[in-house]
Formats: C-alpha cells, structure tokens, sequence
C-alpha cells in the first residue's frame, strides 16, 4: 500500500483548507485524532485512509464547528462500524406548530453551553487553526477581542475564526473593537437583568437566569442581524 508524507498530505489538503499546516496535523496526531505509522526513522506515513479520516475531521471543525472531544466519539463509532449520530435539529422532523420564518422562537439552548474545554491552545496553535499571524493574534488582544492568556479555549477559537473571515473582507482588527464594545454592553445589561435570580444561589434560579440569558442572546443576535440587514438593503437602493 503507498503511504504519503506529511508534505505530500499538507499538499493534497490545502486546496481544500486554506489554513492547514504541517503544523496542525501533528497537534491533531497528539491528539488522537489521527495515527499514522511510523518508519524505521520516525518519518509519518499516511495512508489514504488516513488522510480521510484527516479530511473528516478537518470538515467537522470547520463546517460544523465541533469540539475535538464529540469529534473523536463520532469516529469511535465509525471505527465500530455504528452510525454518526445526526444532529439532532436537522434529525427533526418540521414542527407544524413551530414558528413561521422571521418570528420569534424559543432561543438556542446551546448558546450558553461550556465552552470546548478539550480545545487548549497556545498562540501558535490558534494561529494555524484560523490562518492568522501572531501578529494579528496581537493586534486582537490590543484591541480586546481575544484575552491575554497562554492557553486559548473553544470560545476563543470560535471568535478568532470569525474575525478571520472578516479580516479575509478587508477589514482590520481595529475595525471590529466595536463589536467587544456593543457585546460588553449588552452582557452589562443582561448582567442587570439576571442579578437577582444569581444572588439566590439556588438550581431552579440558576436554571431560570440560564435560561434568561439564552433569550436575550438569541433575541440580541435576531435584532443585530435585523437592523444590519435594513441598512444594507438601504445602502444597495442608493
């Protein structure tokens, strides 16, 4: 069987992931995501299963946004030979009851879940992950969009990425310090509303902020993209 090197791998990949690097592969192998052999002098060798399963896993982060922990289970039970299970809002069938397009619904119960404990970080390895620059990850933290720490975590993950597709529009890091000023403000404010409940210390207000908090979040978000699309349909009638 014809096995690939690492370049060969990183060469087959990029066309399809424009932020993979030599680098990455092997945080993914330290991770257990992938186990390619080895030759007698230490020299990875894929094969093209393993460069699926490299692929796989790649599109799961990217396209699905999936912690590598859930990431490793579906592959456990591929490896079984048992189905993925799907995810479980595209698995359900459309509720006729269920609010029509543009109204309001009941909010994301997974906004507020814990962040992707299992995704620890350093600054080089964000930075392969989005195709960002130390320099970049730099000017962000200047700017107070991505803390000071050594170890970054999913959520930090989650914004880097998006700030790289932004930044991939033409904008700047300093452009988007705006958008840390509109989330503090709204977190202050939602801090205000849930206060009370949090002072009980109590599981049912806990559970009743919690859920709180998921509908303001939801509803922030629904009213920022409404008010960004009605100014962006007015510039277009100019």
């Amino acid at each position: 069987m014809r096995t690939h090197t690492i370049g060969e791998v990183l060469n087959q990949l990029k066309d399809e992931f424009d932020d993979i690097t030599i680098s990455k592969i092997r945080f993914l192998e330290s991770e257990g995501l992938i186990s390619p052999d080895r030759s007698e002098s230490g020299y990875r060798k894929f094969t093209s299963e393993d460069i699926d399963r490299l692929r796989y896993v790649l599109r799961a982060q990217r396209d699905r946004y999936l912690p590598l922990k859930v990431i490793k289970e579906e592959l456990a039970r591929l490896d079984a030979g048992l189905p993925v299970q799907e995810d479980e809002d595209a698995a359900r069938p459309a509720d006729p009851a269920a609010p029509a397009p543009g109204s309001v619904g009941p909010p994301d119960r997974r906004l507020l879940e814990p962040p992707l404990t299992d995704v620890a970080l350093s600054a080089v390895e964000l930075a392969d992950a989005t195709g960002l620059t130390e320099r970049d990850l730099a000017d962000l933290r200047d700017h107070g969009l991505l803390a000071g720490g050594p170890v970054h975590d999913g959520d930090d993950l989650a914004v880097v990425r998006l700030v790289a597709a932004l930044i991939d529009q033409g904008l700047e890091p300093r452009h988007l310090r705006m958008f840390r000023q509109f989330a503090d403000r709204e977190a202050a404010l939602a801090e205000q509303l849930v206060a009370a409940q949090l002072r009980q210390r109590n599981p049912d207000s806990r559970r009743a902020a919690t859920e709180q908090l998921e509908q303001l979040a939801e509803l922030g978000v629904r009213l920022h993209r409404a008010l960004l699309v009605r100014e962006l349909r007015a510039i277009l009638r100019r």
